[in-house]
């Protein structure tokens, strides 16, 4: 079947199919990780449908929302590739009207780790996540564990909001050599690219500890030792992204930010039950 390409609610309701539908969300810059989510809903479901759309309200004044990736063409032969039956790619005034007003708020989840170092962007991205599944109306939507914020805060906004949309999360992808797939990675030059390898070496140094006062310490001295401006290094209740304290026993998530060069990187890693 021909990939539809909508650029509307008028074309998703034309191009609606039978039976389960999944959504998967997406800025473009398509890489393996956006892949295997897509595999992941071309499994589960009848119809498959991929948003492409650079969002402009979880960009800040200062960041790369004008440079962000578009590589649009290509996108379209990955998601023909992947057998995606519908993309769904608005403009910005398909998106928003000039007039709104009403937006969705994270709360303190929204304002703290990531939140914190970018103000408003969680607010951007939740609400930009409710309006596609509220054009799209999908069944299940499929988000990457890269984002294990963005990820929480979406949970959050399904079960606070009763949106009825199952939310499923896929495991980060990473090159051979720990370098987590991301669409900014085309930024790096060969060098930054090698500093930008102490994000995963650290997660991975501090998930060989156990307490998290030796999980934060492991994965601090590696950091301390690559040519990175660190923004913050956090382990994490998952489903509310507070810091736990030294004390503290269960499942977490260490998570940390760096500026390598002018490019801004993110990782994380899920960890078991710390602390026993």
């Amino acid at each position: 079947m021909e990939l539809i390409v909508a650029r509307n609610r008028a074309d998703l309701v034309k191009a609606r199919g039978e039976g389960r539908l999944a959504l998967v969300p997406t800025m473009g810059a398509l890489h393996e990780g956006h892949r295997s989510l897509i595999r992941s809903a071309r499994a589960a479901a009848a119809q498959v449908v991929v948003s492409i759309f650079v969002n402009p309200l979880q960009f800040g004044p200062n960041e790369d929302f004008s440079r962000y990736p578009r590589t649009f063409d290509a996108d379209l032969d990955t998601c023909r590739a992947e057998g995606v039956d519908v993309v769904f790619a608005p403009s910005v005034e398909e998106m928003y009207d000039p007039a709104r007003q009403v937006s969705v708020a994270a709360g303190r989840m929204g304002a703290i780790v990531e939140g914190e170092s970018r103000p408003g962007h969680f607010d951007g991205m939740l609400t930009v996540v409710l309006k596609l599944f509220n054009l799209v109306q999908p069944d299940v939507a499929y988000f990457g564990q890269k984002d294990a914020q963005q990820l929480a805060l979406i949970r959050r906004m399904v079960a606070d909001l009763d949106v009825p949309v199952e939310v499923v999360g896929g495991a980060t992808v990473r090159e051979p050599d720990g370098l987590a797939l991301s669409s900014r990675n085309r930024y790096l030059s060969p060098d930054q690219r090698e500093a930008a390898l102490a994000l995963s070496r650290a997660l991975r140094a501090g998930a060989s500890q156990t307490g998290p006062a030796g999980i934060r310490a492991a994965a601090l001295a590696v950091l301390q030792e690559a040519p990175i401006d660190l923004d913050y290094l956090a382990l994490v209740e998952p489903g509310t992204f507070e810091e736990v304290p030294d004390s503290y026993t269960g499942p977490a998530i260490l998570a940390v930010a760096a500026r390598v060069g002018t490019t801004r990187l993110i990782d994380n890693i899920p960890m078991g039950n710390v602390g026993t």
